[in-house]
């Protein structure tokens, strides 16, 4: 399984996270092209070579209209306002969906990108009690932060791991200085958006961990662990600015897992009164909601009654949501819980060329075993275009 794994032993910033993964990528400077022409307005990134406690990285400065951005390691970076009468010039959430929404970057990258902004703006909006659609961002300060996001969202596409991890993260301790005067690390925001992740502060005083550091982790990391066991083929070092009695980086490792386990919740009920349709719309709703899998048993009740077994199994982090959601949808009034070790195979999906269009093949892989399947969405759409049974589309594709 490829692995990516982030180490945040002091912490991490945008540019931090975007250098180390710069670091992994096979053509750098192709790369730091390309993202400065997809359409960031006045925004040049440069990277040039960082020691710290003698270990050699890639630090990174975006500049915006020639103006050098705000130092992102120790610093609360989204400094913004909710007075819209001063004389400063700000974006608001919408605008900064707007122009991600409007560069040339693949989908993928634009909803990943959306997806990081989103925790940042609900953190905000949860630290200062205004609306979401109120917040608004000082532009320079913002813009190098977009830079950050949409190039981190990017190298992780092109590095493609098939799972993403990180360790705990350390935030600092002490305060920190922002528009609003002086905080306490970590940050509200970043406090809020790193919630059910583990963090530790320390004796390193100052801001390790920036709201975009924490939302680009909270986004793509499904776990935050110990570095497994791994075998390493790349290693990033992403520099920040200021230096330390530790080395202040943020390290990347790109390598193979043989496998993949993590604990899962499952949410068991009985149900003896509702409809078959109803429970079908309860079964969607979760797994639209994220389960991992939710299915169904018939048993025998109580007074000779025929009920439903109803199990929901998701993420430890997603349990309270899909406690909720099963209240809500469901006529029981208690809910059993049973923690299961899970073993999974790595997956991928691959393009294959028919006569009949591309179709997606699932590639599965670990433990020396490896599957192949069509999807079936696919294969059905092909079927039913062509006025031609299932049967008949697997046997001529000798799938």
């Amino acid at each position: 399984m490829k692995t990516l794994y982030f180490e945040c032993n002091m912490g991490a910033a945008g540019d931090m996270l975007m250098a180390a993964l710069l670091e992994l990528h096979p053509d750098p400077e192709d790369f730091l092209k390309r993202l400065g022409a997809i359409g960031i307005p006045d925004v040049e990134v440069a990277v040039e070579k960082s020691i710290k406690c003698g270990i050699i990285g890639t630090h990174i400065t975006v500049k915006i209209c020639g103006q050098e951005e705000i130092s992102h390691d120790h610093h609360h970076e989204h400094e913004h306002t909710h007075n819209e009468h001063d004389n400063h010039s700000h974006d608001s959430y919408h605008d900064i969906g707007h122009m991600i929404d409007h560069l040339n970057i693949s989908e993928t990258v634009k909803k990943n990108a959306l997806g990081v902004y989103r925790l940042i703006a609900e953190a905000e909006s949860h630290a200062h009690g205004v609306p979401i659609d109120k917040i608004h961002f000082h532009e320079v300060g913002e813009l190098d932060a977009v830079a950050d996001i949409v190039g981190v969202c990017m190298l992780i596409e092109e590095l493609a791991p098939d799972i993403i991890l990180a360790s705990p993260v350390h935030v600092g301790s002490g305060h920190v200085r922002c528009a609003h005067g002086v905080l306490p690390v970590p940050t509200p925001a970043t406090a809020y958006i790193l919630k059910d992740v583990p963090i530790y502060g320390g004796d390193v005083r100052g801001e390790l961990c920036t709201p975009t550091g924490a939302a680009i982790l909270k986004y793509f990391a499904k776990d935050f662990v110990s570095m497994p066991v791994m075998k390493v083929s790349k290693i990033g070092y992403g520099m920040g600015t200021k230096d330390f009695e530790r080395a202040n980086c943020v390290r990347s490792f790109l390598g193979e897992t043989e496998r993949h386990e993590e604990d899962v919740t499952e949410l068991i009920c009985n149900l003896d009164d509702m409809t078959p349709e109803a429970i079908a719309f309860a079964q969607q709703l979760l797994l639209d909601e994220g389960a991992l899998d939710v299915y169904t048993m018939p048993i025998g009740m109580k007074k000779g009654r025929m009920g439903i077994l109803f199990t929901c199994m998701c993420r430890q982090d997603e349990r309270d949501l899909m406690l909720h959601l099963i209240f809500k949808h469901t006529t029981t009034l208690g809910i059993r819980e049973t923690i299961s070790r899970r073993y999974t195979l790595s997956r991928k999906l691959d393009e294959i060329k028919t006569p009949y269009g591309p179709l997606r093949m699932k590639t599965a892989q670990g433990y020396g075993i490896t599957k192949t399947k069509i999807e079936y969405d696919d294969l059905a759409k092909i079927a039913t275009e062509n006025d031609l049974s299932f049967a008949q589309i697997i046997d001529e594709l000798k799938i």
